[in-house]
């Protein structure tokens, strides 16, 4: 048998065979219907691809958001033995309503397939709930509040700023020089009563508001306008707070200096 032509087209092929029989009929085939026929099996097996994969990313996202829906349906909650009624909902006792509420919703859908779960989150709201109705009822003075509250107020403020706090030294210095004056008038009382002691102490107390203020006027300003506003304070404390505390007839007078050493020392110590 002898190989003796090839012929072709854009669209179709022949081969024919020569040989010395009989004469065979030459076979075509047509190369775009089997193209077509690769496309289409091509195009079938690719968007069967896609969506499988598409499939499985949707549900390792959904797996990834919420979970096993079958784990949860039996997951026991975790906090189910903690006492506290918050650290069970996991939740700040300054919560409001609308947090209590919400964790409770969210941790009775989580563990609903577990009812000593349910059970326990019910029990941990409702705790919070009448804790909050008795408070309501029969509300307490909050008395770290109430003093943040003056602490911070406008005038107590404008008045904490006027002081300021030396060095060690000089508080230690101050405070020797009133003391030495305290004990002189408990020591030695006259019948005139402290007039010099007294007296002292206003001088003192201007020596060193000079010496921290650098300012003659202002010193002198200070120191006498905290010498009268002490004594006042002091007869006033003495006359209708506290009882005697000294025996004598100069008693009144004696614990009047004193309690007026005390504002003079804070005055010529801290006063800015």
């Amino acid at each position: 048998m002898n190989l003796s032509g090839l012929t072709g087209s854009p669209t179709k092929y022949c081969f024919r065979l020569h040989s010395r029989g009989p004469a065979l009929p030459c076979k075509r085939t047509s190369v775009l219907s089997k193209s077509r026929e690769f496309y289409s099996v091509y195009k079938s097996l690719t968007q069967r691809y896609i969506t499988r994969r598409r499939n499985s990313l949707v549900k390792c996202a959904m797996d990834a958001s919420f979970g096993d829906a079958r784990d949860e349906s039996s997951a026991v909650f975790p906090r189910i033995n903690i006492k506290d009624p918050y650290k069970r909902l996991g939740i700040s006792k300054e919560a409001s309503e609308d947090e209590i509420q919400s964790a409770r919703n969210f941790l009775v859908q989580k563990y609903a397939g577990h009812k000593p779960s349910v059970d326990a989150i019910e029990s941990a709201h409702d705790k919070i709930i009448m804790q909050q109705f008795y408070e309501r009822k029969n509300p307490k003075i909050n008395v770290k509040k109430k003093m943040r509250e003056v602490t911070q107020s406008r005038y107590v403020q404008a008045v904490t700023s006027r002081f300021r706090t030396p060095a060690t030294k000089f508080i230690i210095k101050t405070s020797i020089a009133f003391v030495v004056l305290a004990a002189l008038t408990v020591l030695f009382p006259t019948e005139e009563g402290p007039t010099l002691q007294v007296a002292i102490s206003l001088f003192t107390t201007i020596y060193f508001l000079h010496e921290r203020l650098q300012s003659k006027l202002r010193a002198f300003l200070y120191g006498v306008g905290t010498f009268i506003v002490s004594w006042l304070l002091g007869t006033f404390l003495m006359v209708s707070v506290i009882p005697p505390i000294l025996k004598g007839p100069r008693s009144l007078e004696v614990t009047t200096s004193l309690v007026t050493y005390v504002l003079m020392w804070v005055s010529s110590t801290y006063l800015k």
